[in-house]
């Protein structure tokens, strides 16, 4: 049995999946937002799951950040509480087996290449547009973490081929016009609040979009651009079988069909075709890839 733990900003999720990949048990409970506490409420989690099965099971956890593989801390979470601790090693010490720690983006790609969107693929992509902006990559079924664990932090990368109005985007990260502030969801708002002095959430905008707003229309038109171009670059990098998008943003179904046209006119030579599509396991993507962060057991 495998257990896959999300560590979300608000929210703890585990689940447990069966040898068919079905999830047969999962809780959720607020985040304690404190580390103590959070360590304490997944031990409780492992806990409550197992008693539901019957079984003991492998644990995978995911988690904003990445775990620095030199000294086993987490860096760059913004779940701040997080960061220089170890997670991993505490979770060992505390649920008494070893624990897979991964970055929540490689953790939803690794979901969706082993049994979901990108599962035909052998080099899948992933990205999360939601509040924020991440990614991973998945080759032949294994997170690329990289020599330093920063593989696929891509959410942090300036977007290319940038526009004048999108190049003073100051990020919290302290550098500028990162995929963080342009192409979340609140990267969305923050831009249309920008472009037509309105504060709209994203569905909102999305919703007057539809309803034939232009100024809401150039919005998402522009969001889309910002998209594409992001995605160009890593096309240009790594050239995957499938890229998979998930988060509040993978929903706007609009998006899909003008993106390969702004993806190719980007990329080196114009010359490019792979599918772009929505995650298929959706929320639970990263609570399904924390899980397969150990082989499928019986």
């Amino acid at each position: 049995m495998q257990i896959g733990i999300d560590v979300g900003g608000t929210k703890l999720e585990a689940a447990a999946l069966n040898a068919d990949g079905a999830i047969v048990a999962r809780l959720r409970v607020p985040n304690p937002g404190s580390y103590d506490g959070c360590v304490h409420a997944l031990v409780d989690l492992v806990a409550q799951i197992e008693a539901q099965i019957g079984a003991r099971g492998s644990v995978g956890v995911g988690l904003p950040g990445f775990t620095s593989p030199r000294d086993g801390l987490v860096r760059n979470a913004n779940a701040t509480f997080l960061n220089g601790r170890p997670v991993r090693d505490d979770l060992t010490t505390a649920l008494g087996r070893p624990v897979r720690v991964a970055n929540d983006a490689n953790c939803m790609v690794l979901s969706e290449a082993v049994d979901g969107a990108g599962a035909a693929g052998r080099v899948v992509f992933g990205v999360i547009v939601g509040t924020g902006v991440g990614g991973g990559l998945v080759v032949d079924g294994r997170i690329v973490e990289g020599a330093n664990g920063l593989g696929g932090e891509w959410g942090h990368l300036p977007v290319p081929w940038l526009r004048n109005e999108e190049a003073d985007a100051a990020c919290w990260c302290g550098q500028y016009g990162c995929m963080e502030t342009m192409i979340s969801g609140t990267g969305f708002e923050r831009v249309h609040r920008l472009r037509t002095g309105v504060s709209l959430s994203g569905p909102a905008i999305t919703a007057a979009a539809r309803d034939g707003d232009g100024a809401a229309r150039a919005s998402l038109d522009s969001y889309v651009d910002r998209l594409g171009r992001a995605l160009a670059m890593i096309v240009n990098i790594v050239d995957p079988d499938v890229i998979v998008l998930a988060g509040g943003m993978s929903n706007v179904s609009e998006i899909y069909a003008p993106l390969p046209a702004i993806v190719r006119a980007h990329v080196f030579g114009g010359v490019w075709d792979a599918p772009i599509v929505p995650a298929r396991w959706g929320d639970s993507s990263g609570v399904r890839g924390a899980a397969r962060l150990w082989p499928t057991t019986a």
